[in-house]
């Protein structure tokens, strides 16, 4: 039964029918249900809209907004779903028969440079060090060269290396020393916690060091482009051409690659390969930390935790920041293996809200957050990575020259910068431009491929045949040990060199200590990695070996070489060095 009702509207009378008491109810359940089918905002979307944000800068961590954040969402949806590609890469670096001044590009180039380098936020860097051994380098940035806002945390000992080179002074260091802090800790939850000093405890302003750095460029005679990005590579026998977006067109004699893990470039290097395992990092820099003296170089969840469909163990580190007494800054990080299930950072993100608190001792009301850290760290066993172009080179992260272990290239640059400078000026001088010479600058080093060994034991796998606690228990083990071997061991490891020495009294203690620790170790890691291993560890005393023991024999003898052999043999002793960690010094 319908019923009438007269209702009067702008003074007019309608006849309406009138609703029935139980249809109404029924309306408006069904309201009420599809506001709550509604996606609501996640902790995440809300923290960071309400933020305001900053320009975007070059680099890893350069982008704060949460719409940068569901963008390289998206891009590691499409890493994890991936079975071994991830997608089709375009075909950026060209090879061309003949001679630049014979071809039809010859007329269209606008400027030319003993170097052009693409990516400017750590190219500045090995830019700085290259004009100050005399040769004309261009800087190509997509976006303003300038640092981004959030600190990076190094030693005082390693930004020595750039005073070493020339590229820094030293009261330079301490004008871009935004904070420093000690002591340092590294702690395992229901553990115990180990104290040191002087590690990652220095927080420097990229804004202020890449300021400083840059200007020293220009001075210098450096070019720098900035709002340029690469398009295209053309090689010739004599040049390669670099082809921007904007239509400029550049020649230089070699091109240098410093456009981080997602490289167009090595994309097509690697034929748009899946990485072979992944460090995720979310973070925040947030105001009102009472407690804000030391810093955590690491610190170990108890278990394994459940996010979504996977299993994660959660690290994390923890720095006072320069802006404010009260500022500090949080990073929860996990390793992985890219699989569908494999969380997204949104995901990973609302556990740390949940998480971080706890961990540092704080309510989240009581927090004025600054800005939301996160980043995508892909690594590739095949790493470094060798030249697959003539006169084309990677550097940074491009290299794959950090740790697996680590994320962000930064303290891996400053080891590194000295001898990459020095090769790559000698393989100009001498024109060793072909893939085969440039290949020798980023060279197989063990200490850096037996560190996937650490990375595979500190991922969660999903289903696990090991206790939930054992990568915590396993940590504290070995930081354990390394601590009562003395700081020649624990310190080259905390700043991510691994030596053949060290790593075998390490391991010799730990199967002391906690034999029955092992058998897990091998479920954990598997039988195939740990043969794998076992090679790149046997390298490792090879070469520190011929480090120690060939070195000094072949060294005299090289001045005696012709031109190409020597730089070939020097890269090689080079090579020997570093491969077995032995540039580091206490």
């Amino acid at each position: 039964m319908m019923v009438l009702q007269l209702q009067s509207i702008n003074g007019l009378l309608f006849q309406c029918p009138k609703r029935n008491p139980v249809t109404q109810r029924r309306a408006r359940a069904q309201k009420c249900l599809c506001l709550q089918t509604q996606t609501l905002p996640s902790k995440t979307q809300r923290i960071m809209e309400s933020l305001p944000v900053s320009s975007e800068v070059g680099g890893a961590g350069g982008a704060y907004s949460y719409s940068a954040l569901k963008r390289l969402d998206q891009v590691w949806s499409r890493i994890c779903k991936s079975k071994t590609v991830v997608e089709e890469p375009k075909e950026v670096v060209s090879n061309f028969p003949g001679l630049l001044r014979n071809s039809d590009l010859a007329e269209k180039v606008v400027d030319t440079f003993d170097v052009l380098i693409c990516g400017g936020t750590l190219g500045i860097f090995i830019a700085t060090a290259l004009c100050a051994k005399g040769l004309r380098v261009g800087v190509v940035e997509r976006n303003v060269l300038q640092g981004r806002e959030q600190e990076w945390n190094i030693s005082r000992k390693e930004l020595l290396e750039f005073v070493e080179i020339g590229i820094l002074a030293e009261d330079e260091i301490e004008q871009a020393t935004a904070m420093k802090f000690n002591p340092n800790r590294c702690g395992f939850e229901g553990k115990g916690d180990i104290w040191v000093e002087d590690i990652l405890n220095l927080g420097v302003s990229p804004v202020k060091l890449i300021e400083i750095v840059k200007n020293r460029f220009i001075s210098l005679g450096g070019v720098v482009l900035e709002g340029y990005s690469m398009s295209s590579i053309s090689i010739y026998e004599d040049a390669a051409v670099l082809q921007l977006s904007e239509g400029k067109i550049l020649s230089s004699r070699l091109v240098i690659d410093a456009m981080g893990n997602f490289s167009p470039v090595v994309k097509q290097i690697r034929s748009g390969r899946k990485p072979d395992g992944v460090c995720l990092v979310v973070g925040s820099c947030a105001r009102g930390f009472k407690n804000n003296s030391d810093s955590d170089v690491i610190y170990s969840s108890s278990s394994v935790k459940k996010v979504g469909a996977s299993a994660a163990q959660f690290f994390w580190e923890a720095f006072p920041a320069g802006s404010g007494p009260t500022d500090r800054t949080t990073y929860m990080f996990t390793y992985v293996d890219p699989q569908p299930q494999s969380p997204k950072l949104e995901e990973l993100l609302e556990e740390y809200w949940k998480l971080m608190p706890e961990y540092q001792g704080v309510s989240l009301d009581e927090l004025e957050i600054q800005r939301v850290l996160y980043g995508i760290f892909p690594t590739y066993r095949d790493s470094p990575l060798p030249a697959a172009f003539n006169r084309v080179l990677q550097f940074g992260d491009a290299s794959g020259i950090q740790s697996p272990v680590s994320f962000g290239g930064f303290g891996s640059l400053t080891r590194h910068l000295n001898r990459l400078s020095t090769g790559i000026y000698e393989a100009i001088n001498g024109d060793f431009l072909d893939s085969r010479n440039l290949s020798l600058l980023n060279p197989y080093m063990p200490n850096l491929s037996s560190s996937w060994l650490f990375q595979r034991a500190m991922s969660a796998k999903e289903p696990s045949n090991v206790s939930p606690d054992f990568i915590n228990e396993l940590l504290f083990a070995n930081f354990q040990s390394m601590q009562k071997l003395g700081d020649p061991v624990l310190r080259p490891f905390l700043q991510d060199v691994v030596q053949f020495g060290p790593l075998t009294k390490t391991l010799g203690l730990v199967m002391l200590n906690k034999p029955q620790i092992i058998p897990s170790i091998f479920k954990q890691v598997g039988i195939p990695v740990l043969l794998d291993w076992s090679g790149h560890f046997f390298m490792l005393g090879y070469y520190t070996l011929l480090s120690t023991f060939a070195d000094p024999v072949v060294r005299p003898l090289l001045s005696a070489l012709p031109p190409e052999m020597k730089y070939g043999w020097k890269r090689r002793l080079e090579a020997w060095k570093y491969g077995a960690g032995l540039d580091y010094k206490l």
